[in-house]
């Protein structure tokens, strides 16, 4: 699934907890949260001591380690309110909301967006929603990044739930993004079949790991011992753009691109790895604005899915918004 990457929270550990075991002093600093749920935070590698991946939730701690905490967005406590945020919806009936989501709006309350996320606008158009899916969750049942805009829905009833959850984890959703990339993508029509996981230094971000082991965790899914799944994106080259306004000539490649998974930034990941990030991306591509973008040029275009009650998949589709055709449009000048 996409969703937004959590809150890396960092700590210092003083004199006084010299000695003592890292699960132990972890658990004091998240009060929220029991130490079994910090162990698993350590095992599946969300914990890092002076840079490198925590190897024992009891290892003992030295005076002056820098800690860093991916912390689920679980950790976080916060009540979700409704909120009167518009929605651009483009379908709905007694079961499902399909929405076309802007770049900016977090889908839901995580670490430093307790309010002002599509889940609070959702709650607010649809008041019958609470509960659905979880608490701070109502109804969602896939995620796009904050940065990333374009069609996602919400399911209004716990069947509705259930049903499309069962076709993203059994992937049959067709997923179609448009990406604008740094450089010409050679070849021009391919597939990335490279797994992801966390990125075992700089832990809000993602990254593409040694190829999985074979072996496969309690939900069935391959992955590595450095906790990377299994990752797919099918991609084909649209355009090549030129661009020389700075002085410079600078290419640019249009993708289409499908994914076939749904992992944490997945095509941010693989793009970057194969250097051509996504033109716009500052965590994954250039830290300078690029062609005066002012968030990554991806957009979740269309997506398929079977609705409740609908014998047959149903696709929906949305155009780019303005901010990123305009781009293409100077571009294509």
């Amino acid at each position: 699934m996409d969703y937004e990457s959590q809150e890396v929270r960092r700590f210092t550990v003083p004199a006084s907890a010299a000695g003592q075991r890292l699960d132990r002093w972890l658990t004091d600093q998240f009060e929220e949260e029991s130490r079994s749920a910090v162990q698993r935070w350590i095992a599946e590698g969300l914990v890092t001591v002076d840079g490198q991946r925590a190897g024992k939730a009891g290892m003992p701690l030295e005076a002056g380690a820098e800690i860093e905490v991916a912390a689920p967005p679980a950790a976080v406590e916060t009540s979700l309110r409704p909120e009167d945020i518009p929605l651009e919806i483009i379908f709905e009936d007694n079961n499902v909301l399909v929405v076309d989501k802007p770049a900016g709006l977090v889908v839901h309350p995580g670490p430093g967006h307790t309010t002002g996320t599509l889940a609070n606008a959702v709650l607010h158009h649809c008041p019958e929603l609470e509960g659905i899916g979880g608490e701070k969750r109502p109804g969602i049942v896939h995620r796009l990044d904050k940065g990333t805009s374009g069609v996602i829905v919400v399911a209004k009833n716990d069947a509705a739930m259930r049903f499309l959850q069962e076709q993203f984890a059994g992937r049959t959703v067709y997923k179609e993004y448009l990406a604008l990339l740094e450089g010409r993508v050679e070849p021009p029509k391919g597939r990335i079949d490279a797994p992801v996981g966390r990125h075992p230094t700089r832990r809000q971000r993602m990254a593409v790991l040694p190829a999985p082991s074979g072996l496969r965790n309690a939900a069935g899914t391959e992955q590595t011992a450095s906790g990377a799944r299994e990752a797919v994106t099918e991609y084909e080259c649209l355009q090549v753009y030129e661009d020389q306004s700075s002085g410079q000539t600078a290419r640019f490649s249009l993708v289409r691109a499908l994914l076939h998974t749904g992992r944490t930034h997945q095509i941010r990941a693989h793009f970057a790895w194969r250097r051509h990030p996504v033109v716009g991306d500052s965590e994954y591509g250039y830290k300078r604005r690029r062609l005066s973008l002012k968030r990554p040029f991806l957009h979740a275009r269309r997506l398929g899915i079977q609705l409740p009650g609908e014998p047959e998949q149903r696709v929906f589709e949305v155009p780019l918004p303005a901010e990123l055709q305009r781009i293409l449009d100077r571009l294509g000048e």
